[in-house]
């Protein structure tokens, strides 16, 4: 008996040192092994094309409060009326041809750079949250607190590729001074790729310096190693903040991710294919003022498609008719050859529960089958956005974990064919003991942390737990085995002398 119990202990505590190194190993990114899903046929593609091209020769797009933005439409040959730019059919097109199809992003360490655009694929967790969110605590606003334990959460798991950029605002830190502390926890508590700021043109700058000091000047300058996230005023305005910050990454060689975000019925109009030209056209206009800016700079063809409730006027996400047009947007961005971040893992629910994660699933599978390269929002988004949650950040890691072997595939050679195990098991006999299956068990299949797969009377008499709280426990051991990662200590100290003496420049403002 002792030694029965011995054999089932020694198996117990090799499959918990198998779970504990799984937690922690992962990939550097995800590269796809199954075909994009392609749901227009070239007609409609090119009708698509076409309106987008009428939106931005007839209609146009204005430019607020970037003279330098409108002078470098001026010099390409746009037509410019005061703050109005009216594009010939074709020449954004013809601007965005020196831009990259695929690049690197550089991480702090080397052996966790991505590549974004071809067949790669990069999680990030979700991004600019002013509320977070627990079961101990309930909503409240975000602190810098939170904004450290989602990096810390994220550089713990193997499901995620990227350490994202504001992950939740730290309401507790004046607004003209986040930025700094935003970028100081990536730049320790990761050793990802990250994001930096964009609410103004200096903090875009604040935000590139710092990443110079880790990396160097030269290295920066011929590298991308820092991503910026910039959002069109939909519809059809490009604002002055926005622009000079996508002009600031550009111009260091640092790729901006373009991104209208478009609400059907208030932003654009009700119908998807409106909404898909539209998008198109305001996305075109970003990428390539990029490239009037730095030719060459690589850019990102970003896409936020979502609906809402025509009956009470409040936005909806996860919803079918933006996962489907994310399939269109897709096949439109790879036909201008650009890498493509396209929806995430949306979803209206106030709490951690079955509508947060159909309705993120559904926008996760939308994502990884339209073929986005950048994943932004794939982690914790609550609430429509105004929440980040940590037990949907733990739920939505799992999916992650999932959507990796999905994008796999189906390997097919003569081990996985697996004919000689019917010959050793043969008819009506199973499966479970022979020697193919013991060759596999500890990789065959994708294991979840989070789900429970018992019997009902063991799960029942464990306490009936539902996924989350399963979750909520979850994160609060990953936060007590968290360690960051090594820094070398003059590089720390470079970077806490900048983020000082930026602060002692100036007041404190909190709006």
């Amino acid at each position: 008996m002792d030694e029965v119990r011995h054999q089932r202990a020694g198996r117990a505590a090799r499959a918990a040192e198998r779970s504990r190194k799984g937690a922690r190993v992962g990939r550097p990114y995800i590269l796809r092994n199954i075909p994009t899903y392609d749901v227009l046929s070239e007609e409609s593609l090119i009708r698509i094309e076409r309106a987008a091209d009428r939106i931005l020769a007839e209609t146009g797009i204005e430019f607020r409060d970037d003279p330098v933005a409108l002078e470098h439409w001026r010099r390409a040959g746009a037509e410019v009326e005061g703050l109005l730019v009216k594009f010939p059919p074709g020449m954004l097109r013809e601007v965005l041809q020196s831009a990259p199809a695929e690049f690197v992003q550089h991480a702090r360490n080397p052996a966790k750079s991505v590549v974004i655009g071809g067949k790669s694929v990069v999680f990030a967790p979700a991004y600019g949250s002013p509320f977070v969110m627990d079961l101990d605590k309930g909503r409240r606003f975000g602190t810098l607190e939170d904004f450290q334990n989602f990096i810390k959460l994220a550089q713990a798991s193997p499901n995620f590729h990227h350490s994202g950029g504001t992950i939740c605002e730290p309401t507790d830190i004046a607004v003209n001074k986040r930025h700094l502390d935003m970028v100081m926890a990536h730049l320790t508590l990761s050793d990802r790729p990250f994001m930096g700021s964009v609410t103004a043109e200096e903090r875009a700058e604040d935000s590139i310096d710092m990443a110079r000091i880790v990396f160097g000047r030269d290295f920066v300058d011929a590298n991308c190693v820092i991503l910026g996230n910039v959002n069109v005023n939909s519809p059809l305005v490009w604002d002055g903040t926005m622009t000079r910050s996508l002009r600031a990454y550009a111009r260091a060689n640092q790729a901006a991710v373009v991104v209208p975000f478009i609400l059907g019925g208030a932003m654009g109009p009700v119908t998807n294919a409106g909404a898909i030209a539209q998008s198109l056209a305001e996305t075109m206009a970003g990428c390539a003022l990029t490239q009037l800016e730095r030719k060459g700079a690589p850019v990102i063809f970003g896409n936020f498609l979502s609906s809402m409730s025509l009956r009470s006027g409040s936005p909806t996400f996860g919803t079918p008719e933006p996962a489907i047009g994310s399939m269109v947007i897709g096949q439109l961005c790879r036909r201008l050859n650009l890498p493509l971040r396209c929806s995430g893992n949306f979803t209206t629910s106030k709490l951690p529960d079955a509508q947060a994660m159909m309705e993120g699933t559904m926008s996760m599978l939308a994502a990884v089958q339209c073929g986005a390269n950048f994943i932004l929002h794939s982690a914790g988004f609550l609430d429509g956005l105004l929440s980040m949650s940590y037990e949907k950040f733990m739920l939505d890691a799992d999916l992650c974990g999932s959507l990796h072997s999905y994008l796999d595939g189906v390997k097919i050679d003569d081990d996985q064919l697996a004919v000689e195990a019917f010959a050793e098991v043969g008819p009506g006999n199973h499966f479970f003991g022979c020697s193919h299956t013991m060759a596999h068990y500890e990789t065959a299949f994708w294991d979840s942390e989070l789900s429970d797969n018992e019997p009902f009377e063991k799960w029942e008499a464990a306490g009936s737990v539902d996924a989350a709280t399963r979750a909520n426990r979850a994160w609060k051991q990953r936060l007590a085995e968290y360690e960051a990662p090594p820094m070398e200590a003059g590089t720390r100290a470079a970077l806490e002398d900048f983020v000082a003496r930026k602060k002692a420049e100036m007041a404190d403002m909190w709006y």
